[in-house]
């Protein structure tokens, strides 16, 4: 039987945070919507099902940090935590510093953090400027570089305004990387109906390196453009050297901006030409499919749209674990339908009902 949220005490949202992929999605999403909604929220079981459950100190620093922009009165924000309550006093935009490794040592991704704040910060009455430092192309999160062409290009199409720019790169464990984020409140969020993409499509992608011989980079480039002009697909890939890193790192990124992009990043043991492969794998998947954006994009739209008052529908490879897991947070906090069509392209529809931040609402 599937587990929703209840209503324990009045005003207070108490949602089970082992629910679906059971991850620090659920906690991201559930205090990011707490803040732009002004909403008391309580998260039991968090992470219970990971090998270290609980809060660990990418999930303590996304705490804080909502905490800090909301004025927020917290119980259980300590390592290990499986339990939290969370209310928000107000919503302030101006100037943040936040270090994911200020904690214990993480490189954790910056990319997360950057999501979980942009989304009540897009609907303070102030703008905001963000410092974030941490992991900037760090595995099982988005790299800095999907941020900057795949999800803020989709998010300007619907009415958010916000820039990102990489000032140190952060490669994984050692961290340290550091961005800057700026954010300009919205006043209504549009809906969002990409038309579908062609599959013989242009494509921009950059190969990099930090610390490691720019052959590698190359040979990277490389391999990627052989794949994909035998798929017929026009690349444009850069390459750069990167000297700002505290340790070595490679990353091959490919985009279609603003709907869909494939990160793959070196790792000990993988050839420059396995990086490559795993990036056009999942490209070509992809455009294979006919979707209009890709999974990862899919589920990172969903709590914007939902603050929307108009409908949105768009198509993606799959219905993924993080998709179903954010829509059902999402229909916690609003009065929204969220429609997941299990098809191939799957088909996700938004439709609204009439709930948006207090600050939306003002304007």
């Amino acid at each position: 039987m599937e587990r929703r949220g209840s209503e324990g005490t009045p005003g207070l949202l108490t949602l089970d945070g082992a629910y679906g992929e059971g991850g620090g999605q659920i906690l991201r999403t559930a205090l990011s919507l707490a803040v732009a909604l002004r909403r008391s929220v309580a998260l039991t079981r968090i992470r219970t099902g990971r090998p270290k459950p609980g809060l660990q100190p990418q999930h303590l620093t996304v705490v804080r940090a909502l905490a800090a922009i909301s004025d927020a009165k917290v119980a259980g924000d300590a390592l290990g935590s499986t339990e939290l309550s969370f209310t928000p006093r107000t919503l302030q935009g101006g100037s943040y510093r936040f270090d994911v490794g200020a904690i214990k040592g993480s490189a954790g991704a910056v990319s997360l953090l950057f999501q979980a704040l942009l989304l009540p910060l897009a609907f303070a009455p102030t703008p905001s400027r963000l410092t974030l430092i941490g992991g900037t192309h760090v595995p099982w999160s988005p790299p800095v570089h999907y941020l900057t062409e795949v999800f803020l290009p989709a998010l300007g199409r619907i009415g958010v305004e916000a820039q990102l720019a990489l000032h140190r790169w952060g490669w994984y464990p050692a961290g340290g990387g550091e961005v800057e984020g700026r954010i300009i409140p919205t006043r209504e969020l549009q809906g969002f109906r990409p038309e579908v993409h062609q599959v013989h499509t242009s494509i921009t992608g950059l190969s990099a390196v930090s610390r490691l011989p720019r052959s590698i980079a190359e040979r990277q480039r490389r391999r990627a453009e052989e794949r994909l002009s035998a798929a017929r697909v026009v690349a444009r890939i850069s390459v750069q050297e990167d000297t700002t890193a505290r340790s070595p790192g490679t990353l091959l990124f490919l985009a279609k901006p603003g709907r869909a992009g494939f990160p793959a990043l070196g790792r000990r043991g993988v050839t420059a030409e396995q990086v490559a492969d795993e990036a056009v794998e999942g490209l070509l998947a992809y455009l294979a499919s006919g979707a209009a954006v890709d999974d990862h994009l899919a589920d990172q739209l969903v709590p914007f749209l939902a603050l929307g008052r108009e409908g949105s529908e768009f198509t993606c490879p799959t219905l993924s674990p993080h998709l179903r897991t954010v829509a059902w947070v999402v229909q916690q906090f609003l009065p929204v339908r969220i429609e997941l069509a299990d098809a191939y392209p799957a088909r996700v529809r938004i439709i609204p009902g009439g709930s948006a931040p207090a600050e939306a609402r003002r304007t």
